[in-house]
């Protein structure tokens, strides 16, 4: 009986306080590829699933449930979930059921946003698993201890700086950005001597 009334109570305690947040906004995160299989999770409740086999299970019944259809919520197994795909991936934030569904997909957006622009727009399997450090990174710093520290891409971006000399691939697109950058200026400087060089000599 204990256990049936707990959550009631906690409810209660909930609305007198409407705006103290709940000890876990977010329950879990994780990312599967398009067979369900398990990228990277990250669960915050440890009382939710505490085992391995309980979480993987967890994420079968969520997948299951979740890859074919077209809605952005799900509940199951008395949580909140919201998902969103892009080509072989799927994002998940779970969170109570009594969560803010806006929070949650306000998390699940940022999360989104910021790994794509870490990707590089490539936001497909192969190049997740290339850049796994930098995704954590991005984890951490939008979720800590199921708290949501952030919920603004650039912001996230801002604080994960990239970590360009932990990542090969965007150490070389930024030093080549950067390398068009000054060979366009030069070439803009080189004209505008040429022009006035020119004026000059007339």
């Amino acid at each position: 009986m204990t256990a049936q009334t707990c959550p009631r109570q906690h409810q209660r305690t909930m609305d007198s306080t409407s705006l103290e947040p709940s000890l876990y906004t977010v329950k879990a995160v994780f990312i599967l590829d398009n067979d369900g299989n398990r990228l990277l999770s990250k669960y915050y409740d440890k009382e939710l699933y505490p085992s391995i086999k309980e979480q993987k299970n967890f994420e079968k019944n969520v997948f299951n449930k979740t890859h074919k259809a077209d809605n952005e919520i799900a509940l199951l197994e008395g949580m909140t979930i919201v998902y969103k795909s892009s080509i072989d991936l799927f994002f998940y934030v779970v969170g109570s059921v009594q969560e803010n569904e806006l929070m949650l997909m306000a998390v699940l957006n940022c999360l989104f946003e910021s790994l794509s622009h870490i990707l590089r727009k490539n936001v497909e399997r192969r190049c997740l698993l290339d850049n796994m450090e930098g995704v954590f990174l991005v984890v951490d710093e939008i979720i800590d201890g199921g708290v949501i520290l952030e919920s603004d891409p650039q912001q996230v971006l801002q604080k994960v700086n990239y970590r360009v000399d932990d990542n090969p691939l965007s150490e070389q697109s930024v030093a080549q950005h950067i390398t068009e950058k000054l060979a366009m200026t030069s070439t803009v400087l080189q004209s505008a001597k040429e022009q006035i060089k020119w004026s000059i000599l007339k």
